[in-house]
């Protein structure tokens, strides 16, 4: 049986920090602060709920960050 792969691990942030920011300025920082995929959508969207390590997303409203989780 092969071994269960580790994940990498993800950078030790608020996520809540990002809430209120531009989206665009909030996707800067999300990859300057080391997350390998940032994610933005808008209310509402319609997604698949598998979970990706290093991913950060974020729901955007009238191009300001209202929600981010990580996944």
């Amino acid at each position: 049986m092969a071994p269960i792969p580790t994940p990498p691990t993800e950078p030790q942030d608020n996520l809540d920090a990002y809430v209120g920011l531009a989206a665009e300025s909030a996707e800067q920082q999300a990859a300057a602060r080391g997350w390998s995929t940032v994610r933005s959508l808008p209310p509402g969207a319609i997604i698949t709920m598998e979970y990706l390590a290093g991913r950060l997303n974020f729901e955007v409203k009238e191009g300001v960050v209202v929600r981010c989780w990580k996944g």
